[in-house]
């Protein structure tokens, strides 16, 4: 089952994405939806308001989680070519909500950095509060996974050993087009991530080598913090950066975008500058 936020001329709308339509779940975005604890059965026979697939507006699913975490160094093979040692923790960092935009939607280049990278990564969403989870709680707290690219001002980022003010630029980061549902008894997600910048291939990798799977990223991450309905985890990116090059490559005006997972879609997106608004 895919589940989206799209806009419309009256607001954002939830809705499920079907091969003819995309119909209204009864609420103004995902987020709002996963707070109920019914959330799964009320997707599936929701009869709203439906839309043609053609030309819709995609929204980020969650337009305004409560907490967005990011995961460093979490794909073994690039950590073990990298000639590192894999982490005994994840490496955590944090975005907030007005860094995301749609799936489709322009990505604005981060005013005063010249090095301006991708990374696409798997994104969970959580579908249940949870804290101090048990692994089988983990996973019953996954709502599903979405693709993400969390878009890097390099230069920003190494200014400090913090980086933060490198990752969580507005604007800056595709996430969508949808959710696509997770089962509690579902087993690790499996499956090939790629990114293309103009047309060339960068990125590719399986998402089942990451060191921590969603589940243990969900059951850390609640140790730490009570993770809510809405929360989006950004699993960690493999090797084939443009920072990594030699020369370096980085992302430009016009430059295009595309960020996609097996089985879950794309996020195609146009870089612009600076002075250009996008769409949360």
């Amino acid at each position: 089952m895919r589940l989206a936020t799209i806009r419309t001329p009256e607001g954002t709308r939830a809705v499920r994405i079907e091969d003819a339509a995309a119909v209204e779940l009864g609420h103004p975005d995902l987020g709002a939806l996963l707070s109920r604890p019914d959330w799964r059965a009320e997707a599936a026979t929701a009869d709203g308001r439906r839309h043609a697939l053609a030309g819709l507006d995609y929204a980020p699913p969650v337009p305004s989680p409560e907490k967005i975490v990011c995961v460093g160094l979490n794909y073994r093979n690039h950590i073990l070519e990298m000639g590192r040692e894999l982490p005994e923790h994840p490496t955590l960092f944090a975005k907030f909500a007005r860094a995301q935009v749609g799936a489709y939607d322009p990505v604005v280049l981060p005013a005063g950095s010249d090095a301006v990278d991708w990374e696409a990564e798997l994104g969970v969403y959580i579908g249940a509060e949870v804290r101090h989870a048990t692994p089988d709680e983990a996973r019953a707290a996954i709502a599903g996974y979405t693709v993400v690219n969390d878009v890097t001002g390099r230069d920003f980022q190494y200014r400090s050993p913090q980086w933060l003010q490198g990752k969580t630029f507005e604007a800056s980061t595709p996430v969508g087009p949808w959710l696509v549902v997770a089962e509690p008894d579902d087993a690790p997600l499996s499956a090939e991530l790629s990114c293309t910048v103009d047309g060339e291939l960068m990125q590719k990798a399986d998402t089942g080598d990451l060191v921590f799977d969603p589940a243990a990223l969900v059951a850390y991450i609640s140790r730490i913090v009570t993770l809510a309905p809405g929360d989006l985890i950004a699993t960690g990116t493999p090797g084939g950066v443009g920072h990594a090059r030699k020369p370096p490559r980085y992302l430009t005006e016009g430059s295009e975008l595309v960020t996609r997972i097996e089985g879950l879609g794309e996020c195609r997106n146009t870089l612009v500058s600076g002075g250009t608004s996008a769409r949360g």
